[in-house]
């Protein structure tokens, strides 16, 4: 008999906790699907603002109509295109951004493995070096840098844009905490069969460390497509300036028209998404794995 009352209770329980359980379940789908849609409408805005005839971008501002192209059109595209020199720019952050983002995750995660696996003289050392330059702020070393940048003759070039940038403490730091996870019996194995540390970390550590190489590519990439300070301070000629200059160039242009503005940072922004959706799983994966780490 008290089988069953235990038992009955027990259903009682989670019969009781279960509607509580839901509640709590569509409230957080509430508050994510508010803060979606905060974060999406001026993305949307600024498509449906791409895609119609100039005089009403602003027209339709304070209305429903401000998020929905009524009366579509690509003639902002191609005139934001034509007038800003889009290709050039488009080029010249490519270039950057590939340069920086492939070799920055090279140099990072060699870096980080050095910290995490290998024994050498001053390593605590280079570590706290690594942990306190990632407080420091870059407009704290915007001015040496370009002095330096001028010393090399640099200025105005691909390289002031992509060297100084290459090795980044953030995610040197990234990828030594996402090794420090990852079991040694692997790397002991490899050592056995005659593997040296670059056999190692290239045969047994990249293959393992996916989602820390997708993370770091996106959020590389992201800082890098995005930079305007650097570029502004560095960049003389639009031979190879980048988009966020570009932008900010080609908004002053004469006349002001803000369905090319809209499609200028429209065509600006798709290149980004489409990086964020080819890796997104492995991201996920990568700040799941950093998340239950800590």
């Amino acid at each position: 008999m008290s089988l069953f009352t235990a038992s009955g209770r027990r259903s009682a329980r989670s019969a009781a906790g279960r509607p509580r359980h839901t509640h709590n379940l569509l409230l957080h789908y509430l508050i994510c699907g508010l803060i979606a849609v905060v974060m999406l409408l001026p993305i949307v805005f600024m498509f449906a603002g791409a895609l119609k005839p100039n005089a009403d971008v602003l027209a339709d501002g304070g209305s429903w109509r401000a998020l929905i192209p009524l009366h579509p059109t690509l003639d902002n595209f191609i005139s934001a295109w034509e007038r800003s020199n889009f290709g050039r720019l488009l080029l010249n952050s490519l270039v950057v951004c590939g340069a920086t983002v492939g070799l920055g995750l090279v140099v990072n995660s060699m870096f980080g493995y050095a910290l995490a696996r290998l024994r050498w003289t001053g390593r605590n050392v280079v570590l706290a070096a690594v942990v306190a330059l990632i407080i420091i702020p870059f407009e704290a070393l915007a001015i040496p840098l370009l002095l330096m940048m001028t010393e090399l003759g640099w200025l105005d070039t691909y390289q002031a844009q992509i060297v100084p940038f290459i090795a980044n403490p953030f995610f040197i730091y990234l990828f030594y905490s996402f090794f420090l996870a990852l079991p040694r019996e692997l790397e002991e194995a490899a050592r056995v069969d005659g593997a040296g540390p670059w056999r190692t970390f290239r045969s047994i550590i990249v293959p393992l460390s996916k989602p820390a190489y997708a993370s770091v590519a996106i959020l590389s990439f992201l800082m890098t497509w995005g930079q305007l300070l650097w570029p502004v301070m560095a960049t003389r000629s639009e031979d190879v300036r980048p988009l966020p200059v570009g932008m900010s160039v080609f908004q002053t242009l004469p006349p002001l028209q803000w369905g090319d503005i809209m499609a200028f940072a429209a065509m600006m922004t798709v290149p980004t998404l489409v990086v964020f959706l080819i890796f997104q799983r492995a991201f996920v994966q990568g700040v799941a794995a950093q998340a239950v780490k800590e």
